[in-house]
């Protein structure tokens, strides 16, 4: 029978909260590793989007010989890895003389393999060919627009996936809510034909248009690259089904005599029990006590009241 150790140490078991599965989940983190061999094309892409996903990312700049995505027991480094490193998004390198500069975006589900695109990549412009005003420069950490163009993400079944996967990789947290001010960055992504997106990241620029909504303005600032989709995997359905569960919201404990109106709100009744006010002992400095007393003392004695009137007739 295995032992079932638990953390001792305060540090561990935060550590071990943070990965535990929640009812709401935060952003995914992003794995960027490489094969055996990599081009200088593909080495410029992953470090690209490691500064475009800074923050939430983790680059392996080691060479890795047992990762061979679409192939059975190839992919259990991967597995591995994204155990390590709590990565929910995986992006790997290589190339070969089949298949050039390839580019193997997958998720996975309770770190195993969930679905799997794999892409060319084509005339790649790093951000640093591009020449734009420093000042428009995303800041770290800011929410994107995600822009889908193109026919062929509603019609084609490969596009329909990449878009899925694109999705994941670059929206960053799940918010409720968005300022306008704090986006300052869209990624556009356009299908030119059934296989081939053209990928572009942009600055927003926010300029005056007489009304209170702002225009806005796209700045291409880089990286840029034509996406070439050329093999994918879907999960089977058993394990869409299972990472498709949500947890059920929970139905709220009846609280005892409270209840809630459409005009009046909430009501809440209170059950006082008899107090017996006739049997209560009054303290004997009431005021209402000492008047009973002077009052019966006048009843008794009529002659302090005739005294009191002659004085007064006296005076």
């Amino acid at each position: 029978m295995l032992k079932i150790k638990t953390p001792k140490k305060g540090r561990v078991k935060r550590e071990l909260e943070k990965r535990a599965p929640k009812l709401v989940e935060t952003g995914k983190k992003t794995l960027l590793l490489q094969g055996t061999k990599t081009s200088n094309t593909l080495n410029a892409v992953l470090t690209e989007l490691y500064l475009l996903k800074k923050g939430s990312a983790v680059r392996y700049t080691r060479k890795n010989e047992n990762i061979r995505p679409f192939e059975s027991g190839g992919e259990t480094s991967l597995e591995f890895f994204s155990l390590k490193t709590d990565c929910s998004i995986f992006v790997y390198g290589s190339t070969s003389k089949k298949r050039p500069d390839n580019l193997v975006i997958g998720r996975t589900y309770d770190h195993h393999i969930y679905d799997l695109v794999e892409v060319g990549v084509e005339n790649f412009k790093p951000m640093n060919s591009f020449k734009f005003d420093k000042k428009l420069a995303p800041q770290v950490g800011s929410k994107p627009f995600v822009c889908f163009i193109g026919e062929g993400f509603e019609s084609v079944e490969e596009l329909k996936h990449l878009k899925d996967v694109l999705v994941d990789l670059l929206r960053g947290e799940v918010i409720e809510s968005l300022n306008l001010a704090g986006v300052d960055r869209a990624y556009v992504c356009t299908a030119s034909s059934s296989n081939r997106v053209f990928f572009t990241h942009c600055a927003l620029r926010l300029k005056k248009s007489g009304t209170i909504v702002p225009r806005m303005e796209l700045v291409e600032i880089g990286p840029s690259m034509d996406l070439i989709v050329r093999r994918h995997r879907l999960p089977n359905d058993s394990l869409r089904k299972e990472a498709m569960k949500t947890a059920k919201d929970q139905p709220k404990k009846k609280v005892k005599n409270v209840s809630h109106d459409s005009i009046q709100g909430k009501i809440g009744k209170i059950y006082i029990p008899d107090q017996k006010l006739g049997d209560m002992a009054l303290p004997n400095k009431s005021k209402g006590v000492k008047r009973e007393r002077r009052e019966g003392k006048r009843k008794n004695d009529p002659n302090e009241h005739a005294s009191k009137k002659q004085k007064e007739d006296s005076m």
